[in-house]
């Protein structure tokens, strides 16, 4: 398996793992703390703390998976994985690291390093697209 499927199936299981993350803290509300199974708002915005964090954060996954897997994909289908190699765990580890980082806190200094793991995504994705569309 090429680094770029193994960071897509990563991106992937990563996105998963935090929806199952989601779920368990909301199972533990509902049998703990008497919450309605069908009360919980999609954004996160009712929960506090890190129950919002981690709603968030998988979120940005999802809103970002498109986009990542599109480039993946479209090197994959034309045998051109060659560009996307190098740097496709460097892309998986951003995003872990940014997802970690945003169930951790909110504060200004982890906002501020969050955004930089993110920076790093869109870099790399930016530079596989002008590679794969033959600008660079």
């Amino acid at each position: 398996m090429s680094a770029t499927a193994a960071a897509l199936l990563g991106y992937v299981a990563w996105t998963i793992a935090l929806v199952m993350g989601v779920g368990v803290y909301r199972a533990v509300l509902v049998t703990t703390a008497g919450r309605a199974a069908n009360s919980f708002s999609a954004s996160g915005d009712d929960l506090e703390g890190f129950g919002r964090r981690l709603t968030r954060a998988h979120a940005n996954c999802y809103e970002n998976l498109p986009a990542v897997a599109a480039v993946l994909l479209y090197a994959i289908a034309s045998g051109q994985t060659g560009v996307t190699d190098a740097l496709a765990y460097p892309l998986l580890a951003a995003r872990l690291a940014q997802s970690t980082v945003h169930a951790m806190s909110t504060s200004r200094p982890f906002v501020m390093i969050r955004f930089g793991f993110y920076f790093v995504q869109i870099v790399i994705l930016l530079i596989w697209l002008a590679r794969l569309s033959g600008i660079a």
